[in-house]
C-alpha cells in the first residue's frame, strides 16, 4: 500500500469476510491488489471469504469547488472527533464525483502508511497549493489542526464566492453580446436574402442603409465560416496564449485592473483576496515573510504578485509592512492606514480579517449595481443593433408604401 513517486497503480477492492467473533463484515479498500487486500484484512484479524476489484469509474475533473467541500467536510468531522483515517472513508465513500472519491483515497492510503497531512497534500501540488499545505503544516505542528482546517474552509468559501461573484459580472455582458452576434448573424444569412428577392422586384432605387445591410449580408453568406471559425480560433488561441504565456498573463492583469467600471471591482476583489490570506497564514502561526510567499499568488493577479514580492523583500530587511505596502502603491489609503493600526495594537491578523471583509461587501455592492447599470445599457444597444437592422430592411417598403 505504500505509495511512491505519482504513487503506484492501485485499486479499490470490495471485500467480505468474518471478524474474531465469526460475525461477517464487509468493506472497501485500495490497495495494489488482492494479495496485499489479504494480508492488510489479516493484520486487523480478519479472516478474508471474498475480494472483488471494483471497476473504477472515471468522474469529473476536480475542481476547486470540490476541494472546498472537501476541506469544509474534513474540518467537520475532526471537530466532532471523528479519527483523520475514518473522515476520510466518510468523504471518498460518500462523494458523487469518482475523481474526488479516488483523490480522498489516495490520500488516506498516503496517511496510513505514516505520511503527516501536510506532506500528503504536497503530493498533489494541482488541488493543494501551497497555501493550503502551509496552513494544514502549520495546524499540525501546533497541534491545532481542526481549528487551522476550519479556518482553511472559511477561506477557500470566502475566496470561491468571491470569485464566482466576479466571473458573474464579466460572464453577463460577455453572454449577452454573444446571442446578439448569432441573432444578427441569423439575420444576415437567412432573413436579409428572403427581402433582398423581394426587393429585386420593386425595379427603384434602394436607401443607402438598405444597401449597406445588403452587402454585409452578401459578405456573411459568402465567409460565414470563415467569420465564425475565425472568431472561434483567435478566442481559443487567446485564452491559450493566456494561461501560457507570463508576460500576456501581466498584461492582461494590468489591463483588467485599468477596465472602466469592472477594473474597480476587480481590484477590490484582489485587495480582499490578499488581505484575507494573509490574515489567515499570518493568524495560524505562519511568520510574515513566509507567509508573504503564499499571498502573491493567492491574490490572483500579476501587478498584486510582483508588489507582494517588492513588499516580501523589503520586510526581510526589517521595514515595517506598512510602509513596505505604501512603497509598493497598489494599496488605497484604508488598506494601509489599518495595517499599520493592526502591527501598533498586535492585532495584524483581526484588521487584515476586517478590511477583507470591508472589500468583499464593497465588491458584493459593485457587482448588483453593475448588474442594474448593465441591463438597460445592454437593451440599448440590443435595440440599436437588431432595430436597425429591421428599419433598414423595412425602408423600401415604408418608401413604397408613401409612393403609392
Amino acid at each position: 500500500m505504500a505509495t511512491s513517486g505519482n504513487q503506484v497503480k492501485e485499486s479499490v477492492f470490495a471485500w467480505e469476510g468474518k471478524d474474531k467473533t465469526g460475525k461477517t463484515v464487509r468493506g472497501e479498500l485500495r490497495a495494489g491488489g488482492e494479495a496485499v487486500v489479504n494480508v492488510t484484512l489479516r493484520r486487523q484479524g480478519i479472516m478474508v471469504t471474498k475480494v472483488k476489484k471494483k471497476a473504477y469509474r472515471s468522474g469529473k475533473k476536480v475542481s476547486d469547488k470540490d476541494i472546498t467541500l472537501f476541506t469544509r467536510q474534513l474540518a467537520t468531522m475532526m471537530k466532532a472527533g471523528v479519527p483523520l483515517l475514518q473522515s476520510f472513508d466518510i468523504v471518498g465513500k460518500g462523494h458523487a464525483n469518482p475523481s474526488v472519491s479516488k483523490l480522498v483515497m489516495d490520500l488516506r492510503a498516503d496517511i496510513e502508511t505514516g505520511t503527516s497531512l501536510n506532506q500528503a497534500f504536497r503530493k498533489f501540488p494541482l488541488y493543494f497549493d501551497p497555501l493550503f499545505c502551509n496552513l494544514v503544516g502549520a495546524g499540525e505542528q501546533a497541534g491545532i489542526l481542526e481549528d487551522l482546517l476550519t479556518r482553511l474552509a472559511i477561506y477557500k468559501e470566502k475566496t470561491q464566492a468571491m470569485k464566482a461573484k466576479i466571473k458573474s459580472a464579466l460572464m453577463y455582458p460577455v453572454s449577452i453580446l454573444a446571442v446578439a452576434f448569432i441573432v444578427t448573424a441569423v439575420i444576415m444569412i437567412w432573413v436579409v436574402p428572403a427581402f433582398k428577392e423581394v426587393f429585386a422586384s420593386f425595379g427603384a432605387n434602394l436607401p443607402a442603409p438598405t444597401l449597406f445591410v445588403m452587402a454585409l449580408s452578401e459578405f456573411f453568406v459568402k465567409w460565414w465560416w470563415l467569420i465564425f471559425g475565425g472568431i472561434g480560433a483567435a478566442i481559443y488561441f487567446f485564452f491559450r496564449a493566456w494561461q501560457r504565456s507570463l508576460q500576456m498573463q501581466r498584461f492582461m492583469d494590468r489591463l483588467l485592473l485599468k477596465l472602466p467600471i469592472f477594473g474597480e471591482v476587480i481590484r477590490k476583489a484582489t485587495v480582499a483576496r490578499w488581505t484575507r490570506t494573509l490574515s489567515t497564514m499570518f493568524a495560524a502561526g505562519v511568520p510574515l515573510v513566509e507567509s508573504l510567499d503564499s499571498v502573491g499568488g493567492a491574490a490572483g493577479n500579476a501587478v498584486y504578485l510582483d508588489a507582494t514580492r517588492k513588499i516580501q523583500n523589503e520586510v526581510s530587511t526589517g521595514t515595517s509592512l506598512t510602509v513596505a505596502m505604501q512603497n509598493a502603491d497598489v494599496f488605497p489609503n484604508m488598506v494601509t492606514q489599518m495595517v499599520s493600526i493592526g502591527e501598533e495594537s498586535g492585532s495584524l491578523d483581526a484588521m487584515l480579517a476586517k478590511v477583507a471583509d470591508f472589500y468583499e461587501e464593497e465588491v458584493d455592492d459593485a457587482v448588483a449595481s453593475l448588474s442594474s447599470l448593465m441591463e438597460p445599457a445592454i437593451m440599448v444597444i440590443l435595440g440599436v443593433l437588431i432595430g436597425g437592422l429591421v428599419v433598414a430592411m423595412y425602408l423600401p417598403i415604408f418608401k413604397l408604401g408613401s409612393v403609392v
